[in-house]
């Protein structure tokens, strides 16, 4: 079955006309802003924003929209003299290799892209008719002046070179940030998003997005449609932390990546970078369950995938068996094999990252180290044409043709030339003979996203029959191949055969080449053998149907949730959260406390009552008048529940004669100011802490900004002002080995927000709130409401108690009962106000209602 959306646009190119009954989705489909402009970053008109209920589709054929910034068509105009155009699939293209892998019995696939031609307004309507029925390819016009801002503006001059730790300081290292630049990023995404909505049924169909030139796609399509089912993959590299906060939009583009529901990576590097950045600006950390990685934003997951791209295996063993590659290899035999020549291969795009001069400088070195070379080793330089334009390119250009000619000059000779460069457009099966024939392939990239060139060579050198025939080979021999690889690249860590190099080390790289070629045959063939056997198995239809698995499993609950948008501009986000997850209202809990009688109050101090970043933790006037307030109704029990210690509690509240106090967790227990300090559990020997504190105290010393807080009964290790990644890491450690040496000690070792506490077994705040409500059950005043407030795991053990005694004998009848967390988040509890302002000022709403109602009692 196809979509509602999609059928729309099926009868459109069919000529037929569309049903009416498909309301605002059967509209044409525009020709989306054909003439200059630029818009704001976000439209905020939020009239089309579909969220709240979900609503279920009927089955159909999975289908998947991939979008990118170009399409995989060829377009060419008709040479016969007539208007129009002509289309083809372009077999190199990534995109289309992806659909190839999935099959077309499995998934149906919809591009959204650009055309790499122009195309008059005129003509753009019979274009997208065309490319939709025969290609089922949705174009996006762009007008050529934005596009140009929008791609070879902040596309290539700003993010590719900063995502390649080019850092802009001055105008001739990469681009200045420009904001006219980023509009123009901002306005194509939003076009993009627009060509998106004509073709999606968003209940069921999955939406890719491809690399850097649509990172805000994802807010677009979330606002539009809460639920989109939304993955991203990054093909370039994410540089470190250090170098993206530079970015002067680096929270905008960080929060629009969050959108999506899945975020792929090449390498663990990229992924890392990408998750420091997040922790570090954005104060997201991660969280890995059963080999998971997510992170929590607002109530949705988050995920990661680490999953490096790979090759079309079937594409690349036809193009082996066509008698043009069987023709090239055979020349190339004759021109190199014959001469007793050894080639070695480069196949980089005439870029500032591809390091040709540094491999053309290696290349120089190995003759000057090894004269005996000379004559009988020579590399082909194969320089695909600079994708972007600019002056870095031309630069480029002219430094590689001065090195090959410096270094034919000196080591050359009549019938020899050590370097051949060659910098004109090859076909594909030119490209896989020299694969064929080289004895190496050097990849010397000094920054990659991913680079495919080791993959495809590794392909070629397994041939066939008749290719070996070519090479004089007998096919029962094992095949062999050499790989000298950058560091830098992303493919590299998944060819642990292959001699790695740091490419800024000229030496170095002329050693590995040296080795390359004198490495005894049987371990190259065992090199080979391991590659190939990876390459092979991890190809593009492994990579695309492993990315879907991970998409659809991510998505899952997205059904079940109720969802709603917030923010405004690129900072809109959804929030995701069970359906009987709600915010507490301020009137609905002034009118159950005007209703109830005997009321039981629980509240957490840090993080509720107080902001976890505030300087000064004691509580204000304000605060203490809100309690003492609530406390003087005799009806009402109120208690603060902290992990504080007992002195400082007593010591923050001494005019609040009628407050309960649980400190250190619970462990100790004061029913009012006049009442006696009680444990909760016996009484508990510390000697553990003579273990404890030691091994704190390494910690503490190797991490800047870190302190120990010694209580009575527990010991906190707190990092909240250390460096949050390396807290992060140095928390872990110390959870696991305080948990070594206190294995056979009564205690229990915890994380929580940036700390790790030590405490007694048994101890929780849920025994508090099971305390109290046990205590007024035995006076007789079972309450008939019940609020409890706190924001971290430990305020969890509370909600579980409360939500558990509802309906029991602890509890009055049919009470009103409040369980709120602090912030909308996975909880037990069945309400949340967003900030500790939002508590404040509910429970001096509360504190108002008993001061009115103080003169009935």
């Amino acid at each position: 079955m196809v979509s509602r959306s999609y059928s729309n646009l099926l009868e459109l190119a069919s000529g037929e006309a569309p049903s009416p009954s498909f309301g605002r989705m059967s509209r044409r489909i525009p020709r989306v802003m054909t003439v200059a402009g630029i818009m704001s970053d976000l439209d905020d008109d939020g009239s089309e924003s579909v969220c709240s209920d979900p609503s279920s589709s009927s089955a159909q054929k999975d289908r998947i929209i991939v979008v990118a910034n170009q399409l995989p068509i060829r377009v060419q105009r008709k040479t016969d003299g007539s208007k129009g155009w002509l289309f083809s699939w372009d077999e190199n293209s990534l995109l289309l290799q992806l659909k190839d892998g999935l099959g077309d019995d499995e998934i149906e696939v919809i591009y959204v892209g650009c055309l790499k031609e122009e195309i008059h307004p005129n003509e753009q309507d019979e274009v997208s008719q065309i490319l939709l029925e025969t290609f089922k390819c949705v174009p996006t016009f762009v007008p050529p002046d934005l596009f140009t801002k929008y791609y070879h503006g902040f596309c290539k001059q700003q993010l590719w070179p900063l995502f390649h730790y080019m850092l802009p300081l001055s105008p001739d290292l990469g681009g200045r940030f420009n904001r006219l630049l980023w509009q123009a990023y901002v306005s194509v995404n939003k076009i993009f998003a627009d060509r998106i909505m004509e073709v999606i049924n968003p209940e069921d169909d999955f939406v890719w997005v491809h690399d850097y030139h649509l990172m805000v796609l994802p807010t677009f399509l979330r606002k539009r449609f809460n639920r989109v089912k939304l993955g991203f993959f990054l093909h370039s590299p994410f540089p470190s932390s250090e170098i993206y906060k530079t970015l002067p939009i680096r929270e905008e583009i960080l929060r629009a990546l969050l959108n999506s529901d899945l975020i792929g990576f090449h390498t663990f590097d990229y992924a890392r970078h990408f998750l420091s950045c997040c922790s570090r600006m954005l104060g997201i950390s991660y969280e890995s369950k059963r080999g998971y990685i997510g992170l929590e934003y607002y109530g949705r997951t988050v995920s990661i995938k680490i999953l490096p791209v790979g090759i079309h295996m079937e594409q690349l063993q036809q193009v082996l068996s066509l008698p043009e590659t069987e023709a090239k290899v055979s020349e190339l035999v004759q021109q190199y094999n014959h001469q007793e020549r050894t080639l070695l291969l480069g196949v980089d795009d005439m870029d500032i990252f591809k390091g040709i001069s540094l491999k053309l400088l290696a290349m120089e070195q190995l003759l000057l180290q090894h004269p005996e070379k000379q004559g009988k080793v020579v590399l082909v330089q194969i320089a695909n044409p600079a994708r972007g334009k600019g002056k870095d390119v031309q630069e480029v250009q002219d430094e590689t043709n001065l090195t090959v000619k410096r270094i034919n000059e000196v080591f050359g000779r009549p019938g020899y030339q050590p370097v051949i460069l060659i910098d004109k457009p090859l076909k594909f099966y030119e490209r896989i003979a020299y694969y064929v024939v080289a004895e190496c392939c050097l990849v010397t990239a000094v920054r990659d996203g991913m680079n495919l060139i080791p993959y495809e060579y590794i392909i070629s050198r397994q041939g066939n029959e008749r290719l070996d025939k070519v090479l004089k080979l007998d096919s029962s021999t094992p095949k062999k191949s050499m790989l000298v690889v950058s560091e830098f690249i992303g493919c590299s860590p998944s060819l642990s055969g292959a001699i790695r190099v740091n490419p800024w080390n000229i030496d170095v790289v002329a050693d590995a080449m040296d080795s390359a070629l004198v490495m005894p045959e049987p371990e190259k063939q065992l090199r080979h053998e391991k590659h190939y056997r990876y390459v092979s198995t991890h190809d593009v239809g492994y990579w695309a149907r492993s990315f879907l698995q991970d998409l659809e499993r991510t998505c899952k609950d997205h059904v079940r949730r109720r969802c709603w948008g917030i923010g405004f501009g690129l900072s809109f986000r959804v929030v995701a959260l069970d359906p009987n997850f709600r915010k507490l209202s301020m009137e609905h809990i002034v009118s159950a406390y005007k209703r109830t009688t005997t009321r039981a109050i629980l509240l957490d101090y840090d993080g509720t009552l107080m902001p976890q970043n505030a300087i000064d933790k004691k509580p204000s006037a304000k605060t203490i008048e809100i309690i003492k307030t609530l406390c003087r109704d005799k009806n009402n029990m109120v208690f603060i529940v902290s992990a504080r210690s007992r002195k400082t509690l007593a010591d923050w509240f001494p005019t609040c004669e009628k407050l309960g106090i649980a400190a250190e967790h619970g462990y100790f227990l004061r029913m009012n100011q006049d009442g006696e300090w009680e444990t909760c559990i016996p009484e508990v020997e510390c000697c553990w802490k003579e273990i404890a504190e030691p091994v704190m105290q390494l910690y503490t010393e190797t991490t800047d900004g870190s302190v120990i807080e010694d209580k009575e009964t527990s010991m906190v290790w707190s990092y909240e002002d250390a460096d949050p990644d390396f807290g992060s890491c140095q928390a872990k450690e110390l959870l696991d080995h305080l948990e070594s040496v206190l294995a056979n000690e009564p205690v229990t070792v915890k994380s929580g927000q940036n700390i790790v506490e030590v405490k007694p077994q048994g101890v929780s705040k849920g025994l508090v709130a099971k305390r109290l409500l046990n205590e007024m059950q035995g006076k007789g005043m079972s309450p008939d409401f019940v609020l409890c407030i706190g924001d971290d795991r430990s305020d969890e053990d509370m909600f579980e108690v409360i939500m558990s005694s509802v309906s029991g004998p602890s509890m009055a009848p049919a009470a009103e009962v409040f369980a709120c967390t602090v912030g909308r988040k996975p909880s037990k509890a069945k309400y949340y106000l967003d900030d500790t302002t939002e508590i404040v000022r509910l429970m001096q709403g509360l504190a108002s209602v008993a001061d009115q109602m103080s003169p009935q009692m």
